[in-house]
């Protein structure tokens, strides 16, 4: 039986393909969710994909991931700067998280340099593109064997 890994995604990520590519690229929501599928598979991982635009939604997500998976991705977007729900949801449960961002949040405006959730995650992976998501995977996979 496989290990599920959910790749969660917020706010304006349903976007992805027609939002400023010239920072996150050309590549749709549903062209990273093939990939991270595949790269899952190489893994071992079934990869439960998941966007939402309400950060409630996320932390549901967050939560019910604590009861059926071994780890989570997640691109928070913008609830990345803002949300101590979420840091309080990622603390709140047993399974890594890895924070993922398509751009390099730290070469970007000021106020994009402080992740909430960054404390409360296992790590981040940031500045890779569409690539930043299976590195996560890999990085779950090697944490959580």
């Amino acid at each position: 039986m496989m290990k599920t890994v959910f790749v969660l995604n917020g706010p304006n990520l349903n976007m992805l393909g027609k939002r400023e590519p010239g920072i996150y690229g050309g590549k749709t929501l549903k062209d990273i969710e093939a990939d991270c599928i595949a790269a899952g598979r190489e893994l071992g991982f079934q990869i439960d994909f998941r966007q939402s635009n309400h950060e409630g939604v996320l932390v549901d997500w967050l939560h019910e991931a604590n009861d059926k998976a071994v780890g989570v991705a997640i691109n928070a977007g913008a609830y990345t700067h803002t949300s101590i729900a979420l840091h309080d949801a990622i603390r709140a449960i047993s399974v890594p998280v890895v924070e993922v961002h398509i751009s390099n949040i730290h070469a970007r405006e000021e106020f994009r340099h402080r992740s909430m959730i960054a404390p409360a995650a296992k790590g981040m992976i940031c500045g890779f593109g569409p690539a930043s998501y299976t590195l996560a995977l890999s990085a779950l996979h090697s944490i959580t064997g």
